[in-house]
């Protein structure tokens, strides 16, 4: 057995208004291994790490490096101790190039100013180093997600980090993305760095992790082997009851055509995005879409949501066309959207929960008096959307990106499913979101479909796919290349075949199936 590296000793942590949230944590991390830490949203998983990193300082208890008691008042104090943090969010200057991020604050030195070239030299190095090549000269804001975080475990390691916080890091990756990360923690791992890995996905944490500690409402719960527990086990440790994302659902009950797509085209820097793309979301319906991202979903789901002006095509809500319509007009012919980055398209970070919950209503008669907004009825219904939504916060009126990214999703989620609509686009709704959380958001929205409301699902969990939808469309290269109807029996082996562009359904049988 490794030796033990890091030691929590009953660590609690209370906020000035008395909210608890970790009580009497007592937790060993071993040298050279892959910790994960699990809980609910809102469990304290977040809190506790930002204590290791010195973010937060621990209200009680003590906290051990090798043996030896340690306070960590900053986080420059735990990058001194060899302590690194990729935070969820990440942490990067978007205008600044990979280098500058890199090497900001630390930069080599001609004299009083910048050696670029020795900086150009210690980014190659380091990334040849740690298998992390990004190229040095592009900005952060032309980088993909999975290129950002490279950079911020890129910056945690030059500064020396032997530890590294790594705070929900599949959250936002691709299926690749996420694939591609494991292999580089599992070389970091071999050479020596410990990580602490925090997740909701149970299935990458029995992937890539050695050990796996739980937390329940602030409240350890126990430390084990990883290979020597089910996720089913770990899940009832999370949420204190067996969770099962599997569903008997109500027979589809379809009516008339809502969303109508037909022979949308969309091409960027001469590039086509999509192609010819056709299909209906009736009444009553789930539709899903599969497929690996970067296949053309978001730019069709930003057509639909009219984030982006159609090229080419017809885009009906209703038989109405909407190709130009505002979002606000949207918004009122019955349209709601979760959209993938809650962060940037989801919510206003400055605003209150409330704020962001009612934001799609708060013009409507029940919210406004005589021009103004009565604030009594605003606080009653926000407090009962918390309470439906299970939103883990102090109150009301706290920042919403004071919440962990979970209760983020629920607001995003109570926000779009408690209005009058026809069309729900659900984009990664579950994206981040604990297991009781994703069972929750599950009947929410099976419910909303058997009340005959129109779903379109896109989603990267196969599983989500394959047990909300009635129907199911993929698609590869801006294509849709398979359809598989209700009727249908199709395994996350043979969607993942078409996904991959190894098999592809005739376009006639496709376009017949949407005509009918």
């Amino acid at each position: 057995m490794s030796n033990c590296l890091l030691s929590l000793k009953d660590i609690t942590k209370i906020y000035p208004n008395g909210v608890v949230a970790n009580k009497g944590i007592t937790m060993d991390i071993h040298e050279g291994e892959i910790h994960a830490i699990v809980g609910e949203n809102g469990a304290g998983k977040s809190t506790l790490v930002k204590m290791i990193f010195g973010m937060e300082q621990p209200s009680l208890g003590e906290i051990r490096l090798r043996g030896e008691p340690i306070k960590i008042d900053n986080p420059q104090k735990a990058i001194d101790l060899g302590i690194g943090m990729v935070h969820q969010h990440f942490m990067l200057v978007p205008s600044f190039t990979v280098m500058q991020n890199l090497l900001l604050g630390e930069e080599p030195k001609k004299g009083v100013f910048i050696d670029n070239n020795k900086a150009m030299e210690v980014t190659k190095q380091l990334s040849e180093k740690y298998n992390l090549y990004v190229e040095p000269t592009v900005k952060i804001r032309d980088l993909t997600v999975g290129m950002k975080q490279k950079v911020e475990i890129l910056k945690a390691l030059y500064r020396g980090a032997k530890i590294l916080i790594l705070d929900e890091p599949t959250a936002v990756l691709t299926s690749q993305e996420t694939v591609e990360l494991f292999s580089k923690l599992q070389l970091l791992k071999e050479e020596g760095h410990t990580i602490i890995f925090i997740s909701h996905k149970l299935k990458e944490v029995k992937e890539i992790s050695d050990k796996v500690s739980v937390i329940r409402q602030g409240k350890f719960e126990g430390t084990y082997n990883t290979f020597d527990i089910t996720e089913r086990e770990i899940s009832k440790l999370m949420v204190g009851r067996d969770i099962i994302l599997k569903y008997d659902k109500n027979p589809p009950k379809y009516g008339e055509n809502i969303l109508t797509v037909k022979d949308i085209e969309y091409e960027n820097d001469n590039k086509k995005i999509l192609d010819k793309i056709s299909f209906s979301v009736k009444k009553g319906e789930i539709l899903g879409i599969a497929g690996v991202e970067g296949n053309g979903q978001n730019e069709l789901v930003k057509l639909i949501t009219r984030l982006m002006d159609t090229q080419k095509g017809e885009i009906r809500l209703n038989d109405t066309l909407i190709n130009n319509m505002s979002i606000s007009e949207l918004r009122a012919n019955g349209l709601s959207y979760i959209p993938e980055d809650r962060m940037t398209t989801g919510i206003a970070g400055d605003g209150s929960i409330a704020d962001n919950i009612l934001a799609n209503r708060i013009l409507e008669d029940e919210f406004t008096n005589k021009g103004l907004l009565a604030g009594n009825k605003m606080k009653t219904k926000t407090g009962e959307l918390i309470e439906k939504y299970v939103v883990k916060c102090s109150n009301a009126l706290q920042k919403i990106i004071d919440l962990s990214g979970g209760n983020i999703q629920k607001v995003v989620v109570a926000r779009e499913c408690s209005v009058d609509l026809q069309l729900l686009i659900a984009e990664q709704p579950t994206r981040g979101v604990d297991v009781g959380s994703i069972e929750f958001i599950h009947h929410q929205l099976l419910e909303m479909r058997d009340e005959g409301l129109a779903i379109l699902l896109i989603s990267a969990d196969l599983n989500e796919i394959l047990e909300l939808c009635d129907n199911i469309i993929v698609m590869y290269e801006g294509e849709i290349v398979a359809y598989f109807d209700d009727k249908a029996k199709v395994s996350e082996e043979e969607l993942g075949m078409y996904m991959l562009g190894l098999e592809k359904h005739s376009p006639k049988n496709i376009r017949r199936a949407f005509n009918e």
